[in-house]
C-alpha cells in the first residue's frame, strides 16, 4: 500500500489556471473624418488575426489575440482599428510538446470572447455600425501556422507563404 501512495504522490496533476485577461492595447484611426460620413456607401471590410505567445516565467505564460479592423468606402479608408487582447496563464505540470498548442489554441479560445466585446465596441464608438467578428476556430488556425512555419523551414529563399503572419 505505501508503494501505491509513492506513486501518486509522483504523479503531479496538470495545472491551467487564468490568472489574468486584459485589453493590452487598442487604436481607432478615422483618418478621412468628417468627411467619410458624408459617404453613402456601404463600406467593405477586411478583418486579420494573429496569435503570439511569450514565457514569462517556469510556468507562467502569456498568450495575445490581435484583430485589425479596417473599413474602406471606394478607396478611402473609413476606420482603422486594432486591438490586442491578452491573457496571462499559469501551466505547470504539462508536457513540454503541449504546451504549445494550449498557447496557440486554448488560451486564444479563452481571450477572443473579450476581443470580440472590445472590438464591437470600438467599432461603435466610430460612429459607424456595429461589426461583430465571427467565431475563430483557433485549432485550424494554429495548424495553417504549423504548416505555413514548416513550408517556411523548406523554402530554400525563407521567405513566408502569403496570407499568414508570423510571429516567432
Amino acid at each position: 500500500m505505501s508503494q501505491e501512495n509513492n506513486v501518486a504522490t509522483d504523479e503531479q496533476q496538470a495545472v491551467f489556471n487564468i490568472q489574468r485577461v486584459y485589453l493590452k492595447d487598442a487604436s481607432v484611426e478615422i483618418p478621412h473624418a468628417p468627411h467619410i460620413f458624408l459617404e453613402q456607401s456601404t463600406p467593405t471590410i477586411e478583418i486579420a488575426l494573429d496569435v503570439n505567445a511569450q514565457r514569462l516565467g517556469d510556468v507562467v505564460y502569456e498568450s495575445e489575440v490581435t484583430v485589425t479592423v479596417t473599413a474602406k468606402i471606394a478607396d478611402k479608408v473609413a476606420f482603422l482599428i486594432e486591438a490586442k487582447q491578452a491573457g496571462i496563464f499559469e501551466i505547470s505540470n504539462v508536457p513540454l510538446e503541449q504546451i504549445d498548442p494550449l498557447l496557440g489554441i486554448l488560451c486564444p479560445n479563452v481571450i477572443y470572447p473579450y476581443l470580440r466585446v472590445n472590438i464591437a465596441d470600438l467599432v461603435t464608438r466610430t460612429g459607424f455600425a456595429p461589426i461583430h467578428l465571427a467565431d475563430v476556430n483557433f485549432e485550424n488556425f494554429y495548424q495553417q501556422r504549423l504548416a505555413a512555419l514548416q513550408e517556411r523551414a523548406q523554402s530554400a529563399d525563407g521567405t513566408s507563404p502569403s496570407g499568414i503572419v508570423l510571429n516567432s
